[in-house]
Formats: C-alpha cells, structure tokens, sequence
C-alpha cells in the first residue's frame, strides 16, 4: 500500500492506480459563476493555463474573479492515472496535483498579471504543502501552453523569488513544465466546481501572502527584460 508517510513523494507510474477509461461522474457543463463552458475546445483568441496552488476550492474562486478569465475549472493533472476521482488523488497514488484550468482573454489580461496573482495568494516555498493540506496533490505548480507563459511563468519566478529573499523567506519549490508533457487535465467532480460558490463558508486557506510579485517583466515581444530590479514606476 501506498500509506500516508509516503505522499509527499512523488508515486512511480509502475505505482500509481490505474484508473479507468472513462469519467465516472458527471459534471455540469457551464460556470456556476460564469456560465461559460467549463470544457471542449477553447473559443478562438482565447487561451489556457493551468496552476495548481493547493486546494483548488479557493485557487478557483481567485481566478474566476481575475478580470479578462473567461471560465475556470478544477480538475486532477500531473500524474498518471487516468479518469481519477478525488478520493484516489488525495492518497497520492495517482501522482496528479489538484489544479485550476484558467482560461482567459490576452487583449483583456496577460500570463503575467495571472501569475501576479498565483505567487501573491499562495506559499510556494513548502514542497508539497500549502498549510495543513500535505501531499504531493497540493504541490505548486504551472502548466503553460505557450511560449508566452513560460517566458512570463520563469521571469515572476526569478522576480518573487528576489522578493522572498528580501524578506527572508526561503526558495520556490513550484513545478514549471509544458501542460503536453504534464498530461491531461482530467475534471474533477462536479461538486468541486464552483465550490466557494456553492458553499461560500466552506473551507479555503488561501489568500495575500504579504508580499508583491512584480509585473512588467516581459516586453511588447513577450521577451524577458531585466529582473533584478523591480520595473520603474512612473512615466
């Protein structure tokens, strides 16, 4: 058995559950906050990131209010059992992280203003941690699906990291990968979806952490500018 000492190590794909081949649940297919698709393909000019910052209950809910999202939804990604249930994913064995699908307009927002948000609500310093909640499921990480993000997911990278080493805080532990070599994005159940909605005093442990994540860090081409200094202010 793959017992509780061991979930935050990552499982071995040999260990991991082995799923089944279709969902086995249904799920509502329109926002509850929205009423946007919450799946299928991605209207055209919009696009896609996917973050996982522990308990996706409250990492929904700050991206669904992020001006320029179109829809948001949670769901299991990372690992390698395929059509998971939350039960299996909170054991570790299927090596998936519970993870927010965020789709947004780029004429409206940017990868970077999302990401502002990531680093600023959540600790990604604890590896496979975000408070109480312990586990691999709960490990920080973004899963990009253009170049434009990376470039924007490692410049806030190395420019919160500057700030956590201002204020004395240790090193980010968050996983950095192309959402294709991350996997499927499998949905989760649908009383997940929207939860904070449904259950506005259910349990979220996310919020401000205290400190900025620069913006600015990218130029008109998406190229990453200077980081180790905070972006002018100002005209």
């Amino acid at each position: 058995m793959f017992g509780f000492g061991r979930k935050t190590e990552m499982v071995t794909p040999e260990e991991a559950l082995p799923g089944r081949e279709t969902r086995p649940f249904a799920v509502s297919p329109t926002h509850v906050v929205l009423g946007t698709p919450i799946e299928g393909e991605t209207p055209e000019g919009l696009e896609t990131i996917y973050v996982a910052m522990g308990c996706f209950w409250g990492v929904e809910r700050i991206f669904w209010k992020q001006p320029g999202v179109w829809t948001t939804a949670v769901g299991y990604m990372g690992g390698y059992t395929p059509n998971p249930t939350y039960e299996e994913t909170v054991t570790g064995r299927t090596g998936h992280a519970e993870t927010v699908k965020v789709v947004y307009d780029p004429e409206r927002t940017s990868a970077e203003l999302l990401l502002k948000a990531f680093w600023e609500n959540h600790d990604p310093t604890t590896a496979n941690r975000q408070g109480n909640d312990v586990g691999t499921t709960y490990r920080s990480a973004i899963y990009w699906t253009t170049p434009e993000q990376e470039r924007a997911a490692v410049a806030t990278r190395d420019a919160f990291q500057k700030e956590l080493d201002d204020n004395g805080y240790g090193q980010i532990t968050t996983e950095i990968r192309a959402a294709a070599d991350a996997g499927t994005f499998w949905l989760a159940e649908d009383y997940h979806q929207g939860y904070l909605h449904k259950n506005p005093g259910g349990y979220c442990n996310h919020g401000p952490n205290g400190l900025t994540c620069p913006v600015g860090l990218l130029s008109k081409d998406g190229v990453a500018a200077q980081v180790d200094v905070l972006p002018p202010t100002g005209s």
